[in-house]
C-alpha cells in the first residue's frame, strides 16, 4: 500500500558504456524491470490542533450517494487548513477509531468532545470513489496503514495501595533522553489498572514525560497522593506511531477506568416544569464560568432523574454546552420542548479532567465511575429558573459571540452540514 511520504530522493543509477558489438545483451543495460504502479489508495493522516474556544475550521456532512462522511468548506487559515485537510476528503477514522458507515450524529459528538486535538484519517474523494468501485475493504485498509501489531494507547488511573504503593517502577531507556519503560508488580495496582510490564510511559497527570528528567518524574510520583493517571503504550505500537509521525495522546487512547464520569439524566416536564435552577457561576480561585444545576425541588422531574445540587452541566441532548453563554444554554433547554436529556458531572470530576487537559465527555461511554458532587462554586452571577413550564430569567447575561460570530460548534444553515 502506498503511503503519503512527501518528496523522495532521486534514485542513483550505475554508469555504463554502451558497446554496440554486444548489443542489447550487454548486462549493463539490464537495470531491472519497470515496477508495476501500486493501485492501492493513498491514506492521509491529518493532525488538527486548535486553541481554547477556536473551531477546527471545517464542515462535516454525510454524502447521500456514497453514505461517506465528507469534509466541506475548509478554512485555509484554520487548524483544518494547516493540517492538509481538503474539500471533498472522506473520513475513515476519527482519533484512531474507524467511523465509516457509523451514525453521523455520533461522529459529530465525538469530534465536539475531543478537546483541542483531532486526528482524521482520510481519503481524497477520487481515491475513495475508486476504492469503493473496486470493492476495497476500507476498514482493513485503515488498519494496514498502522501495522498488524498496532494497538491503541491506554489511559490508566492507578490507586495507591497502603503497603504496595502504585505497584510499578519506571526506568529510563538507555541512550534515549526522556524515554521511560514501566515495570509492574504482578497483580499490583498498576497491573490491575491496565498497565503492562514493558509499556512505554508517555504522559502522567497531564504532563508529557519526555519533558521530565528522571528525578523530576520520581518527585511527581511521590507527590501524586493516593492516585496517579498515566498514558502508556506498548513498544511496537509506539514505534508505529513514530513512523506515522503521530503523537501519542489521550484523545486516541482507550480508557481503563477513571474515577469520575458524566451522568445522563432524562427529564420529562410536569405541570410545575423541570424543578431546578440553572445558574452561570464562576469557580472559586479561577477565572472560569460554568453552568451549575441548583435548588432541586423535592419530588420534581429533576430530583427523580438523579440531579444533585452543584452538578456542572456539560451537554444538552448530546450537544456540548461548556463553551456557550447562559442565554444560549437556556435556549437549548427551551427548544427541547417537554423532554430534555442533560449530561452533567460533579465539580471535583470536572477539576480532575481539567488537570488532565481533556474533556469529561471524551470517554463518556467507556469509563466506570464513582459519583461525587461536592460543589465549590462562588457567588451566583446569573440564573434561570426552570421550575415552571416556561422559565424566567434572574440576572440574565448578554450573549456576546466570538469574532466569527458563531459558537465553536454549531449547526450550519445547510441541513445536514455541521461546522466543527
Amino acid at each position: 500500500m502506498r503511503t503519503f511520504t512527501g518528496c523522495q530522493d532521486a534514485m542513483e543509477f550505475p554508469r555504463f558504456t554502451f558497446n554496440p558489438k554486444e548489443g542489447i545483451d550487454n548486462p549493463a543495460l539490464v537495470i531491472g524491470d519497470d515496477p508495476e504502479p501500486d493501485p492501492s489508495p493513498v491514506l492521509t493522516l491529518c493532525q488538527l490542533k486548535r486553541l481554547e474556544g477556536q473551531s477546527f475550521g471545517f464542515y462535516l456532512r454525510m454524502d447521500n450517494r456514497s453514505r461517506a462522511f465528507e469534509i466541506r468548506d475548509v478554512d485555509p487559515w484554520s487548524p483544518a487548513g494547516h493540517s492538509g485537510l481538503k474539500d471533498g476528503d472522506r473520513v475513515l477514522e476519527v482519533n484512531e477509531e474507524y467511523v465509516d458507515n457509523t451514525n453521523f450524529t455520533r461522529i459529530v459528538r465525538k469530534i465536539q468532545s475531543c478537546g483541542l486535538h483531532l486526528f482524521l484519517l482520510v481519503l481524497r474523494r477520487e481515491e475513495h470513489e475508486q476504492a469503493v468501485s473496486m470493492g476495497v475493504d476500507l476498514q482493513m485498509l485503515a488498519k494496514a496503514s498502522k501495522g498488524d501489531r498496532w494497538s491503541r494507547p491506554r489511559l490508566c488511573h492507578i490507586s495507591r495501595h497502603p503497603e504496595h504503593g502504585l505497584g510499578m517502577t519506571i526506568v529510563s531507556v538507555e541512550g534515549q533522553k526522556g524515554q521511560y519503560i514501566v515495570s509492574t508488580v504482578a497483580d499490583g495496582p498498576a497491573e490491575r489498572a491496565g498497565v503492562c510490564s514493558g509499556d512505554r510511559l508517555m504522559w502522567i497527570n497531564g504532563v508529557t514525560v519526555s519533558t521530565l528528567p528522571h528525578a523530576a518524574l520520581s518527585r511527581t510520583l511521590k507527590k501524586s497522593g493516593g492516585s496517579v493517571t498515566v498514558l502508556v503504550i506498548d513498544p511496537e505500537s509506539q514505534s508505529c506511531n513514530v513512523r506515522r509521525k503521530m503523537p501519542t495522546l489521550p484523545v486516541g487512547a482507550e480508557c481503563c477506568g477513571l474515577p469520575y464520569t458524566p451522568k445522563t439524566m432524562q427529564l420529562v416536564k410536569d405541570q410545575n416544569g423541570y424543578g431546578f435552577l440553572l445558574r452561570q457561576e464562576k469557580l472559586g480561585g479561577v477565572r472560569r464560568i460554568v453552568h451549575v444545576l441548583r435548588e432541586i425541588d423535592v419530588g420534581s422531574p429533576a430530583e427523580g432523574a438523579g440531579m444533585e445540587d452543584g452538578d456542572l452541566l456539560l451537554a444538552i441532548n448530546g450537544k456540548p454546552v461548556e463553551s456557550m453563554e447562559h442565554e444560549e444554554v437556556v435556549k437549548e433547554v427551551r427548544q427541547s420542548g417537554n423532554a430534555v436529556v442533560f449530561t452533567s458531572i460533579s465539580i471535583p470530576g470536572r477539576d480532575f479532567y481539567r488537570e488532565l487537559g481533556i474533556s469529561p465527555l471524551l470517554f463518556y461511554d467507556e469509563c466506570s465511575a464513582k459519583d461525587n458532587s461536592v460543589s465549590h462554586c462562588t457567588k451566583n452571577q446569573s440564573g434561570t429558573s426552570l421550575k415552571d413550564g416556561v422559565g424566567s430569567q434572574t440576572n440574565p447575561t448578554t450573549y456576546v459571540p466570538d469574532q466569527s460570530g458563531s459558537l465553536p460548534t454549531q449547526l450550519s444553515e445547510r441541513t445536514g452540514d455541521v461546522f466543527l
